[in-house]
């Protein structure tokens, strides 16, 4: 059984803020947001330098205790946790770290990321993929609906869409999305979710949510095992659209 960090009252005070003001947000994000470049983590398949194919990207979106300026703390837990632990996967991945100060949402990290990664690494556009818990839940749906043409599906846990982002929703229609959250998650509540979701199915969306039934905030172990990851990789984008 793995330890996961308890949650801290500074880590809670900041998902607080998040909640409660979306309004602010929305009203920054209706303005370009400025770019920035996030410093990342990278793990390249073992295969990667006996092979001249390209591979498949996960991009990770961390919560909020793994936010700030040492990329250390990206190992505590989540994807680059268990890479540290020695898990070995068939696909590329990057965890950018967002900083402190910062939400996913407040700057375009997504640009200089997927450049940097594209012209570097033998990465294969039409099976981009980006998941997040927590905060990084909240950031794995704004970075989709933002690039939607970018990935062949994503993966939320325990995240949710601020409320003036959800007329965006509908961009999002032609992804799969496979949605986690548990059911006596008190600190970012299941109604988060819930909603985005309802947005979702109403255009139609293809959209799988999972409630984990008497399961609180502490959904890290999903990745644990390869159940995600095969359902990611199972997708690919049907058309190469032109980089932006």
């Amino acid at each position: 059984m793995k330890h996961y960090p308890s949650l801290t009252s500074s880590v809670l005070v900041t998902l607080l803020i998040f909640l409660l003001a979306p309004a602010t947000k929305s009203l920054a994000q209706t303005r370009p947001k400025p770019k920035a470049n996030y410093p990342y983590l990278l793990y390249l398949p073992e295969e990667y330098s006996t092979s001249q194919e390209q591979f498949p990207l996960v991009i990770y979106l961390g919560g909020s205790s793994q936010m700030g300026k040492d990329l250390n703390k990206l190992k505590s837990y989540g994807i680059p946790h268990y890479i540290e632990q020695g898990q070995q996967y068939p696909f590329i991945v990057a965890s950018p770290q967002c900083p402190g100060n910062k939400y996913w949402t407040t700057e375009n990290w997504f640009d200089s990321l997927y450049l940097n990664l594209t012209t570097n690494y033998r990465i294969d556009t039409t099976r981009i993929y980006v998941t997040g818990i927590s905060i990084g839940g909240y950031g794995t749906w704004q970075v989709a609906m933002d690039y939607p043409e970018k990935f062949a599906a994503i993966a939320p846990l325990c995240g949710g869409v601020n409320d003036g982002d959800t007329a965006n929703i509908s961009r999002l229609k032609q992804l799969p999305v496979w949605t986690f959250h548990g059911t006596a998650d008190t600190i970012i509540p299941i109604d988060e979710t819930e909603r985005v979701v309802t947005k979702l199915e109403s255009h139609r969306g293809n959209v799988k949510f999972t409630r984990l039934e008497d399961v609180g905030h502490g959904i890290q172990y999903l990745y644990a095992d390869n159940t995600l990851f095969d359902w990611l990789l199972s997708h690919q984008k049907k058309n190469n659209l032109p980089k932006k």
